[in-house]
């Protein structure tokens, strides 16, 4: 007889808030704040050069300036994410994830600071160290929370990662409203205003349990193990959890967390790697960058006052955040494979169409309207499939030896990815106009094709059973000779 599930304890639903308010709540906070004080910033830089070398900052000086302010957060990212994985491994899941405050307060001063001193530099310090919060948080707490969740809700659960970071988006999108924090004597308080979510985690975090799949598989410490999952589970549920860790623990006997370089050449999980490059990519590449570019020429194409662009701009941040709470609810019932597929494939679509009604977009009077229900669709489709599901699968691609480098190496792509659009993509753009949807449209199609032919389904399956059904792609008819091979190979290195 099937074990019966039950809903989540108010640990669990707490420890999440409690991971994702100081984990990617900043990345998207951070992501989203940036673009409402644009003006300003510029005009503080002008006035800051001024006043330093008695001559105007030229043009392109401050296009560069600025692009180091907007560009430079997303390498702060990288070197988050290359580091995210040792600190996890260190200092433990809750342990970096607390540690990693200390950067993002130190970054709210420095933003802060800027305007009242005059130092610039001070702003462009702050945004790199912001950078490092968010790719330390993006790697991390997708790691704790697909360690401490019941395997029949782990998808869900995972979703909070998503759920927090278009909550971050949408925050940032209200808090930069010119009536809030977005004006120009505000623009300093709403870039420090990311050490609010930081003191919260530092406040309710360490109220709650270590990952127990961390205490015992790599502390070896089973008394604080249990001790753990009787918070998170409950005092008559946490066994069937324990049973499952200490399969996994008895699996890997030996086996020290590997380095990401390790993960490359061994055979083991090679497709696993590939499926989560692919996926992390193609999340980054799939147009998601391009419809928010081209969001405010379809409004105003629709024939909204420029003035309220960031009102309804507003609406696309709603989208996410509906179809991420959606995608919570949806996962652990649909399944992985599914869902990620149907986004991709509805995307194609959302691409063909606006291709086809931004030709012809001044043809026919209704035709701006299609535009804009496009935009919206497109933003449904990405937060109910890629958007969502990509870091729940990397929790659960990986066991516990593998997984912190695997979050390494897929932030690392992810944040290169997010990099070379942001360069490419003005590029593109131009030379290709709205044919730029092509290029898009035929990602999504082969993402979606690499999913359906590559990924088997994840839900409530065990980390060892994924690992089983992976076996059969690396290995193929030879996968357990192969597998015992590989681990007495791995027992005679260490």
């Amino acid at each position: 007889m099937a074990p019966r599930h039950t809903l989540p304890s108010w640990t669990l639903f707490l420890t999440v808030c409690a991971v994702g308010i100081g984990g990617t709540f900043q990345y998207g906070y951070n992501v989203s704040i940036i673009n409402a004080p644009t003006q300003h910033i510029q005009k503080f830089l002008n006035e800051t050069w001024s006043s330093r070398y008695h001559r105007e900052l030229n043009a392109d000086l401050l296009t560069f300036l600025w692009s180091l302010i907007a560009s430079i957060f997303s390498l702060g990212g990288l070197c988050g994410a290359l580091i995210g994985g040792s600190m996890a491994i260190r200092l433990g899941r809750k342990g970096a994830l607390l540690m990693n405050n200390v950067i993002a307060i130190l970054a709210s001063i420095l933003m802060g600071i800027s305007f009242p001193t005059g130092l610039f530099e001070l702003l462009i310090a702050g945004r790199f160290l912001i950078g490092i919060n968010s790719g330390v948080g993006l790697c991390v707490q997708p790691l704790y929370i697909g360690e401490f969740a019941p395997k029949h809700l782990r998808g869900g659960l995972a979703m909070g990662t998503s759920i927090f970071l278009t909550g971050g988006i949408l925050t940032g999108q209200i808090i930069g409203l010119r009536e809030l924090l977005g004006g120009e004597k505000q623009w300093p308080l709403l870039l420090s205003s990311s050490c609010i979510p930081a003191l919260a985690q530092l406040l309710f975090l360490p109220w709650f349990p270590e990952s127990p799949r961390y205490l015992l598989i790599d502390r070896g410490d089973e008394l604080s193990c249990a001790k753990a999952l009787k918070r998170f589970h409950g005092s008559s549920e946490y066994r069937r959890e324990l049973e499952d860790i200490q399969q996994e623990c008895f699996a890997l006997e030996g086996e020290k967390p590997r380095k990401p370089w390790q993960l490359f050449t061994d055979p083991a999980v090679r497709w696993q790697l590939i499926t989560v490059i692919v996926m992390t990519m193609g999340q980054q590449l799939s147009g998601i960058n391009a419809i928010y570019f081209y969001a405010t020429y379809v409004f105003e194409q629709a024939g909204i006052v420029a003035e309220k662009i960031p009102y309804v701009t507003l609406g696309t941040g709603v989208c996410e955040c509906l179809t991420a709470l959606s995608c919570g609810l949806l996962i652990d019932y649909v399944g992985r494979r599914c869902l990620i597929i149907g986004g991709y494939l509805l995307m194609t679509l959302w691409c063909t169409v606006l291709t086809f009604s931004l030709t012809y977009q001044e043809l026919y009077s209704w035709v701006p309207y299609m535009s804009m229900m496009c935009v919206f669709a497109f933003i449904l489709s990405f937060g109910l499939g890629p958007g969502g599901i990509t870091n729940t699968l990397t929790a659960e691609l990986f066991v516990q030896s593998s997984r912190p480098a695997a979050y390494m190496i897929a932030g690392t792509v992810s944040w290169i990815s997010f990099f070379t659009v942001g360069m490419l993509f003005p590029f593109i753009v131009n030379g290709l106009k709205q044919y730029c949807f092509v290029v898009f449209l035929l990602e999504c199609f082969f993402v979606a094709a690499f999913i359906f032919l590559i990924i088997p389904e994840t839900k409530n399956k065990s980390f060892l059973e994924i690992k089983k059904e992976f076996n059969k792609l690396n290995f193929g008819r030879n996968a357990r000779k192969k597998e015992t091979e590989l681990y007495e190979r791995r027992q005679l290195q260490d």
